[in-house]
């Protein structure tokens, strides 16, 4: 039986990692510590470590888990901007989970659009305190808005999908289209002016990075509606806030923000938080934030530890991964 170190532990993990670990002879070490240069020592005496997406996977910890014996990292997410690609080829492999329930994510996506659209987070606070009044709480139709995708992977089609039952007029961006599928293929710079609706479902790149930059805000429509499920870099979060000041953005539906590590998967209710960006994102009513559970549903969890289990069994077995992120294959190298 392998061991294999499970760093940023959460209760919900366990759900599905638990009973599957049993059927790939994998012995798991929990550890609700984040994986970082200075408790990648931990893993000493597993050849391989299981890491999330908060967890620093650098150059620093990449010697560490060396030194420790660890060959491997298994990623339970599909993104790995967190890891140093480049840094570990030849050094130590690096699978991911490239597909566990796009549409747990698309749906998170369509259920900010509609509480933020239709104020139903206020209109919750409101009635508690027995306050049945409807002002300042009209929304408007999503039948015939304009929603611009960037990204139409397996996620942004799931969402796409939404959208078309809604009524919706859908157009996208995406340097790698995806022909077929009734989907009007823009440039950024159109699709930012033509929407009323934007959401990411876009890796985070070198290219990506601020996407949603301060000049991409100016030239959208005067009460856009930005979503964002995919990874909080994509948008300049300063440059947000300024266009949510002036009303250029009418609402912002946040799964993820740009420096969401200190905060996100923890309560931190105790403490001050000294984000100010964060602070005011959260004191804004027409932003919601939620701390990045788009992914948090029953399947999207068993599809995320069989797969994980699974790359793990086949590197344990000397096979092929299909999993595997190659730094010579990725954008980022």
């Amino acid at each position: 039986m392998e061991t294999v170190a499970f760093f940023d532990t959460k209760p919900y993990d366990k759900t599905w990692f638990d009973p599957l670990k049993k059927q790939h002879q994998i012995d798991l070490k929990y550890y609700e510590n984040r994986l970082n240069a200075d408790t990648a020592i931990m893993a000493h005496g597993a050849r391989a470590v299981v890491a999330f997406v908060n967890d620093v996977i650098d150059a620093p910890t990449i010697d560490m888990l060396q030194r420790a014996g660890v060959e491997a990292v298994a990623l339970r997410s599909a993104g790995y901007n967190h890891v140093d690609l480049k840094y570990a080829e030849g050094r130590i492999r690096v699978f991911r989970v490239p597909a566990y329930s796009p549409h747990a994510v698309a749906e998170h996506a369509m259920a900010l659009l509609l509480c933020l659209n239709r104020k139903v987070h206020r209109a919750y606070n409101r009635v508690r305190e027995y306050n049945f009044s409807l002002k300042g709480l009209a929304g408007f139709d999503l039948k015939g808005k304009t929603v611009g995708v960037i990204g139409t992977g397996q996620i942004g089609q799931a969402f796409i999908d939404i959208c078309f039952g809604f009524g919706m007029k859908v157009i996208a961006y995406d340097p790698n289209p995806i022909w077929g599928r009734g989907v009007d293929y823009v440039t950024f710079h159109d699709l930012c002016r033509r929407s009323d609706i934007i959401s990411l479902h876009c890796p985070l790149t070198r290219e990506s990075y601020h996407l949603i930059s301060r000049h991409a805000l100016h030239i959208m429509k005067a009460g856009v509606v930005i979503l964002n499920t995919s990874r909080g870099a994509l948008i300049d979060s300063e440059a947000l806030l300024d266009a949510i000041k002036s009303e250029k953005v009418s609402a912002a539906g946040l799964d993820v923000y740009e420096e969401e590590s200190d905060f996100f998967y923890e309560d931190v209710s105790e403490n001050v938080i000294q984000d100010d960006k964060l602070k005011l994102l959260l004191a804004t009513p027409n932003v919601l934030v939620t701390s990045h559970q788009g992914f948090l549903t029953d399947e999207a969890l068993h599809e995320i530890a069989k797969t994980t289990l699974q790359n793990l069994s086949d590197f344990f077995a000397g096979k092929p991964v299909k999993n595997e992120v190659l730094c010579r294959v990725t954008a980022e190298c």
